[in-house]
């Protein structure tokens, strides 16, 4: 029970990673507030919890929007009056419409950085005082390897995902005094739905190839292995932990330029020294 007691507020925990911190939040004690938009995935997420024996609470909420994020943490100050954790966790990437900033249309660009990035702003606006009034607390953001090597092709996503890094450490250097604790994970190659969708389509990209070239551990991430890390940060265990960027990725941030590849190696080659 590591989280027991604690309220948690989760974006995006419909599905993908913030679904699967929502049950293992809610199942190590805490009393999870899904904030999401879809209210078919939002509701699912909550009964599922609900049946498993654990607290949680559904509200829909577009992060993007500042009075509908106001308004959900109203919802929660009215039901328990504290919140000890905000996992800022939604995220979108758009395939087909992100790309070089030369060709990315100003709708697309305003609609990422308001999802991205904006979001952030507007849950931490309402949630720090929540949080400093109840003796501090855990923030989690959510990055992406593009927040912290060169991706070629999404420079919209790439953009929040720096700024978040950035953001994480001014805040963490912000609010540390206050007791609250402001962290992020970066992920890359997870096994979401999002994640399927990023992936561009045609000849030029070969899933097999960036596994085998560009992630020294070989493999895809699951979710749950991100909401472990997440649980981490949220839990005291990470009580001396403060403005770290923590990549999720299996290597993939080491491991140099993440340009296509259309080849796949058929055994991996080992560099012998003379």
């Amino acid at each position: 029970m590591r989280l027991k007691n604690k309220i948690c507020a989760i974006t995006g925990a419909g599905k993908g990673i913030g679904r699967s911190a929502a049950e293992l939040f809610a199942a190590e004690g805490a009393k999870v507030f899904i904030l999401e938009l879809d209210e078919r995935n939002g509701n699912e997420a909550e009964h599922a919890i609900r049946r498993a024996g654990h607290q949680a609470v559904f509200i829909k909420c577009d992060v993007s929007d500042n009075s509908s994020v106001q308004a959900a943490f109203e919802r929660v100050a009215a039901d328990v009056g504290t919140l000890h954790v905000l996992y800022n966790n939604a995220s979108v990437y758009l395939n087909g419409k992100d790309g070089l900033i030369t060709d990315i249309k100003p709708d697309i660009w305003n609609r990422v950085i308001s999802i991205n990035l904006t979001s952030i702003y507007h849950c931490c606006h309402f949630a720090i005082p929540m949080m400093i009034k109840s003796g501090g607390g855990s923030i989690i953001n959510t990055a992406s390897s593009a927040g912290v090597i060169g991706i070629p092709g999404c420079d919209a996503y790439t953009a929040t995902k720096g700024a978040t890094v950035a953001l994480t450490r001014s805040l963490a250097s912000e609010y540390g005094r206050f007791g609250i604790r402001v962290n992020c994970i970066a992920p890359a190659a997870i096994a979401t739905d999002m994640v399927k969708q990023s992936n561009p389509d045609g000849d030029d990209f070969d899933a097999a190839s960036f596994i085998n070239l560009r992630t020294p551990v070989r493999r895809w991430g699951k979710p749950e292995e991100v909401a472990a890390l997440a649980l981490f940060l949220a839990s005291d265990e990470s009580s001396y932990i403060n403005g770290t960027i923590i990549a999720a990725d299996g290597g993939i941030t080491i491991n140099g330029d993440l340009a296509k590849v259309k080849t796949a190696p058929k055994t991996d080659r080992v560099m012998k020294g003379n």
